[in-house]
C-alpha cells in the first residue's frame, strides 16, 4: 500500500511537469569514528541516558572510578564486543538521525509537498562490515520515520571485487543484495535501489589493470538478476551510470547502458525491455522467503556473530 500511494504521489504531482523530483539529502553519508567535535557530545548522550558516571560504570560493569562523565573516550576502532560499544553505536545512529531530522524539517517548512531521502550506503545494513568501525550509522529503520522513501546503493563486493568467477560467487552477492534490500524494506517505506549496476564490454583500468575482461552480456546478466532478487522489497532502480566513463577511476568505466559513444549495451537493451514490462505495473509483492531473523544490535558490535549468520543467510538463500 505503501508503494502504491508512492507512485501515486509521483503520477499525480509531477506528469507533464519539469521539476525537482527528490531531495537526496547526501550521497552515502556515514558517521565517522572519531573526531573532536564527537567527543563531547558523546559524554553529553552518556549523561541524558545514564544521568551519573556509576550507572554509566554500572552498565558497562566498569569500576566506577574509572568512569567521570565529561571525560569518557570514545570506544578505540577495534574495541571488543559489549555494551560500551553498543552505546557507542547507538550513539553513532543518534547523530545520523538528528543530521537527517534537521534537514528534512528546514526542507518540508519551505516546501510541504516535497519528497525527501538519504543516499544510503550498502553498509549502512550490517551484513558485510570489516568491522563495527565501517557501519555506516544511518540505520534505516530509525531514518525511516524522517524520509519520505529509501535509497540503498549496491555492488557486488560479498568476495571482494565480483569478477563473473562463477555460479557460487554470483549466489553469494545476490543474497547479500536481498539481505540489504530486505532490512531496507523492513519499515515499510517505498525502497530504490538507487546505485546498482557493473561493468562489462571490455577490460577495466582501475587496479593497475588487474581485474578480468567482462562481455556485455555477464554485465546485463548480472543486473538483471539483481533487479529480479529485490524485486518486491525495492519498487525502483537507477543504473550507475548512463553511459560508459573511460577517464573513470572505478567500475563507473563500464558500467554503463550505452557505451561512451553512445552505443546501446545489452545491458541497455535489457533495462529498457525491463522498464517497458513494468510500465504500468510499478507495484509486486516480495517473495515469501524463510530467513533467519536479523540481530541487527548484535551485529554492529560483534564481528564474527555477523560472519556466522551470514552462512546461516547463505545456507537459507541457496534453498
Amino acid at each position: 500500500a505503501a508503494v502504491e500511494r508512492f507512485w501515486s504521489l509521483l503520477a499525480t504531482r509531477y506528469r507533464g511537469r519539469n521539476v525537482i523530483f527528490a531531495y537526496d539529502l547526501l550521497n552515502e553519508p556515514e558517521i565517522p569514528w572519531d573526531q573532536p567535535l564527537m567527543r563531547d557530545k558523546w559524554n553529553r548522550w552518556l549523561e541524558n541516558k545514564y544521568h551519573s558516571s556509576g550507572q554509566v560504570a554500572t552498565a558497562w560493569d566498569r569500576d566506577p572510578s574509572d568512569i567521570e562523565l565529561g571525560k569518557v573516550q570514545l570506544p578505540a576502532r577495534d574495541a571488543a564486543p559489549g555494551r560500551t560499544l553498543h552505546d557507542f553505536q547507538l550513539f553513532r545512529e543518534n547523530l545520523a538521525d538528528d543530521w537527517t531530522r534537521r534537514q528534512v524539517r528546514a526542507i518540508k517548512a519551505a516546501d510541504p509537498e516535497a519528497l525527501v531521502t538519504v543516499g544510503f550506503i550498502q553498509w549502512s545494513v550490517p551484513f558485510f562490515l570489516a568491522g563495527p568501525w565501517q557501519y555506516a550509522a544511518f540505520r534505516p529503520g530509525r531514518q525511516a520515520k524522517y524520509l519520505d522513501f529509501l535509497e540503498i546503493h549496491f555492488y557486488p563486493l560479498a568476495n571482494g571485487f565480483y569478477e563473473y568467477t562463477g555460479a557460487e560467487d554470483e549466489e553469494r552477492n545476490l543474497a547479500y543484495l536481498e539481505a540489504t534490500v530486505r532490512e531496507v524494506a523492513r519499515p515499510g517505506k517505498p525502497v530504490i535501489l538507487a546505485e546498482f549496476g557493473w561493468y562489462g564490454g571490455g577490460k577495466l583500468t582501475i587496479d593497475q589493470g588487474r581485474h578480468p575482461s567482462a562481455t556485455e552480456e555477464q554485465q546485463a546478466r548480472w543486473c538483471k538478476r539483481a533487479i529480479e532478487t529485490s524485486k518486491g522489497w525495492a519498487c525502483g532502480w537507477l543504473n550507475w551510470g548512463f553511459h560508459d566513463h573511460p577517464q573513470a577511476r572505478d567500475v563507473t568505466e563500464l558500467t554503463g547502458l550505452l557505451t561512451a559513444d553512445g552505443r546501446m549495451k545489452a545491458w541497455g537493451r535489457v533495462f529498457k525491455q525491463i522498464a517497458e514490462d513494468l510500465r504500468g505495473h510499478p507495484t509486486a509483492a516480495p517473495r515469501q522467503v524463510e530467513r533467519p531473523a536479523f540481530e541487527w544490535d548484535k551485529f554492529v558490535i560483534d564481528q564474527k556473530a555477523m560472519e556466522h549468520y551470514r552462512e546461516k543467510y547463505w545456507e537459507a538463500f541457496k534453498r
